[in-house]
Parts: structure tokens; sequence; C-alpha cells
């Protein structure tokens, strides 16, 4: 697949997702967030393209993939291009040619199928985690402590839920275990995110609702309810694509640390 070809899809999916939060529909942005936390796996651009073609996919494979798993695409059905990556093989210097390095050369149209799609064996609940909330925030307070993140309590903070201070999260004490899941997230995704060149080049504004939607998509993937912030999207980005995707970007990635700490634990 050419550049251009691949710069047409994704400039096609974020001008969809641009033109739906134009006409007021919230709703669009809080399906992206969640099919963030859902492919929390997937490139950005991908999590774009599967959103944008199959907004209510929940987990995605290839053909073969399926077949290996028990289970038959449905004829008829149409599949969900993503991009993957053409990986080629090249020596990485004259004394170890044999010791062979992937890299990247480009990228290809590829199509996966939503389990929807599909037919055949039962599958175990994929993709959803299962279990108390308290669970997690140990885990999650697990990843703060690997990435040298102390937590602590403190009534001090109040009315704040949470505070971050670089290398420190402060949490007020009394929160629900869902509660202070949320807010751990929210403050990690602070420490993760602003606490470089971004703190200077971003409003706080900006950094509260990357912080707010990060912990949107950690708690929705793992089976929690909380609010979405959508609508605070629309009205920062106020219909500018290229600052949305970059934001959005940064908000996967956060998430993406967390989540894979959470599920892989």
């Amino acid at each position: 697949m050419k550049s251009e070809q691949i710069k047409e899809i994704t400039e096609k999916a974020t001008e969809q997702l641009v033109a739906a939060l134009n006409a007021g529909r919230s709703e669009v942005l809080a399906g992206y967030l969640k099919a963030i936390g859902r492919f929390h796996r997937y490139s950005f651009h991908n999590v774009l393209l599967i959103a944008s073609q199959n907004p209510n996919a929940s987990y995605v494979a290839g053909f073969r993939t399926w077949n290996q798993l028990g289970r038959f695409v449905k004829k008829g059905e149409k599949g969900i291009v993503i991009l993957a990556p053409i990986v080629r093989r090249k020596p990485e210097n004259e004394e170890e040619r044999e010791e062979a390095l992937a890299s990247v050369a480009g990228f290809r149209a590829a199509y996966v199928f939503d389990v929807s799609q599909t037919d055949g064996q039962e599958l175990p609940q994929i993709g959803i985690v299962q279990g108390d909330p308290r669970e997690y925030r140990e885990r999650l307070r697990s990843f703060a402590d690997a990435q040298g993140i102390s937590v602590e309590y403190s009534s001090e903070i109040a009315p704040a839920r949470g505070t971050s201070s670089g290398g420190r999260v402060t949490l007020l004490p009394g929160q629900s275990p869902a509660e202070e899941l949320s807010t751990l997230a929210h403050e990690l995704a602070h420490e993760l995110l602003h606490r470089g060149d971004r703190r200077v080049s971003t409003s706080r504004r900006i950094r509260e609702t990357e912080a707010e939607a990060t912990a949107f998509v950690v708690c929705h993937a793992i089976g929690l309810e909380t609010g979405s912030a959508a609508c605070d999207y629309i009205r920062l980005w106020n219909g500018d694509a290229q600052l949305l995707t970059e934001s959005l970007g940064y908000v996967r990635q956060a998430a993406s640390k967390m989540l894979t700490s959470l599920t892989d634990a």
C-alpha cells in the first residue's frame, strides 16, 4: 500500500470523527474512547479505523486466527480494514549478518473481523476483565510502583479527589473502590503525559481533559461505569482535527500502559 493511500485512509477516519463532533454527536467520541480501551494494543490509527467501520466491534482477529480458535467468518461478512506493518529483515552489521534485525519497511491493508461476524466454538469472555474493582485498584498501584510513582493518602487535599506532583500521587481517603481506581488512573495519566515538555506546551484544561479521558478508557475497559469527557473534548478542540488526533493519541498511549498492566497481571 502506498503512503498516499495510507494517509487517505487515516485522514478519512479522523475527518469522520471531527465531523461527528462538530455536529454535536458526543456519543461518537465516547465510542472511540471505549474502542481505545477494547483495542489498547492496536495503534491509534488502527483504533480509528476499527471504530469508524464498526463502532460496536468488541474483539477482532484475522480470518486464519478465527479458524485456529474454532470459529469461522460468516458468509458475506465484510472485513474491517486495518494497517499491518510490512516487516523486512536485514543484517544489523557486517559481523552479525545471521543475527537479522526486523524492521518495518511500510504498511499494507489487512482485514480483520469482529467476533459478531463469526460462528463456531464458544469463546471465553475475551477482552473483558472480570472481578471486583479493588483487585484492579491494587494492580494499578503496583503499576505506579513499577513506574517509580508513590501513592499516598491525605484528607488535606479535599475537596480534590486526587493530586499528582511529579513522582507522587495523593488520593483522598474514603472513596469507593471504583472511584479510587478512576482517580488513580486520572492522576497516573498526568504523571505519564504531563511531566515533560507537554506540561509547558499544554494548558491546564487540556491536561485535565486528557487525564479524565484516560480514566474513562481504563474504567470502561475493566467494566466500570464512569462519566464521559466527550463534551469537554468537543469544546476543547473546536473541530481542529490535528490537535484532536494528537490528543487522543496521547490518551491511548497512557491508557494502553495501564491496561496492559491490569490485564497481564
